[in-house]
């Protein structure tokens, strides 16, 4: 009805015609363009503005903004500002943000079976494979399973693999032995079987850590090299894929109920799209980062020759087996994802 009484405002040809309608078609294209400009969200993430997802919430606050006219305006909080990564998905819940990004595997109880993709090792994939089936994954199985029921998902994407980063060189077993190094959560157990000693640091405590000699290597993604500047602090990169990161960002499912369709369907058609920038950017920003390192720093990459990788492969499938079981044990489809996920990632890479 409304455009129809707008059509009608904008063909009003005569002079006594304009005069006739001119206060209410003044009144109506008024209201009319300020509901079309109406719409601000809040969008927050816990890392800096220079991290890889925080440009992907930047990339997607843009597209969203340009995609609908100008009628949605994105607020974008990077680096913790309104939101930490301990009560991101919770402050989601509450209406504190409109929309929240965080890591998954922050919150493991929470999302067990979405979190396999980033807790097995042994997946070469790269990141914008991995995200793109990433994204796959949680469209395809129901929200009960993979604990996100209660938003509305507007994209995910996973970093790279996790690989070994040590001021030493590390291609054996032997010469990671007793080697305290910090890794994420997901990679403590796996760091023990391979005889290392895990220490657990935040992103903002490592820095410091490997400067002070607290701690002798990190396990991470390499984009941290130039992001974070830890090549300053390490010199060796051993070529193993370990643990990654799952990021998902949601939304606060009354406020997406809230909004017009237009909205939404722009909304839906950035989320594959985003999970696929996302990781094609740090996929490109990774070589970035390895060329800077080894320039600036003489940061070198150590390759397993086959023998050795397979060693460290047999230490570490038992503990896949295991997390896999684990999930599975709590009537969650575990070993039918990870196979789904082993056939996106051959589509895809």
């Amino acid at each position: 009805m409304n455009n129809k009484l707008e059509k009608m405002c904008k063909t009003q040809k005569s002079p006594y015609q304009f005069a006739r309608f001119a206060g209410f078609c003044a009144g109506l294209l008024l209201s009319t363009s300020v509901m079309a400009e109406d719409i601000k969200l809040s969008y927050a993430f816990f890392a800096p503005a220079q991290t890889f997802p925080a440009v992907q919430m930047e990339r997607w606050a843009t597209l969203l903004n340009e995609r609908t006219d100008g009628q949605v305006t994105v607020n974008t909080f990077p680096g913790g500002t309104l939101l930490s990564a301990a009560n991101m998905y919770d402050g989601v819940l509450n209406g504190v943000v409109d929309i929240g990004l965080s890591a998954t595997s922050y919150e493991p109880g929470r999302f067990p079976l979405i979190n396999l993709v980033g807790s097995l090792t042994g997946i070469g994939a790269n990141s914008q494979a991995a995200s793109q089936a990433l994204f796959d994954l949680i469209s395809e199985f129901p929200a009960e399973d993979t604990g996100l029921d209660e938003f509305k998902v507007i994209t995910a994407f996973t970093s790279e693999p996790g690989y070994l980063h040590t001021q030493a060189p590390v291609t054996s077993l032997e010469q990671l032995e007793g080697q305290e190094i910090r890794v994420p959560g997901d990679s403590t157990a796996v760091l023990q079987a391979l005889g290392g000693v895990p220490i657990g640091l935040t992103q903002s405590e490592t820095g410091e850590a490997l400067q002070a000699g607290i701690v002798s290597g990190y396990v991470g993604s390499r984009e941290t090299l130039m992001d974070l500047q830890y090549a300053r602090n390490v010199s060796y990169i051993t070529d193993y894929p370990l643990t990654n990161v799952v990021f998902v960002a949601v939304m606060n499912q009354q406020r997406w109920d809230s909004l017009p369709d237009n909205v939404k369907q722009e909304v839906d058609a950035l989320g594959a799209e985003m999970a696929s920038f996302a990781g094609g950017y740090l996929d490109d920003h990774i070589q970035e980062s390895l060329a800077w390192a080894a320039d600036n720093h003489g940061v070198e990459q150590l390759a397993l020759d086959e023998s050795e990788a397979q060693r460290w492969s047999d230490l570490l499938e038992p503990l896949n087996e295991e997390r896999l079981g684990s999930v599975a044990s709590l009537g969650l489809p575990a070993f039918e994802l990870y196979d789904r996920y082993l056939e996106l990632i051959n589509e895809y890479q």
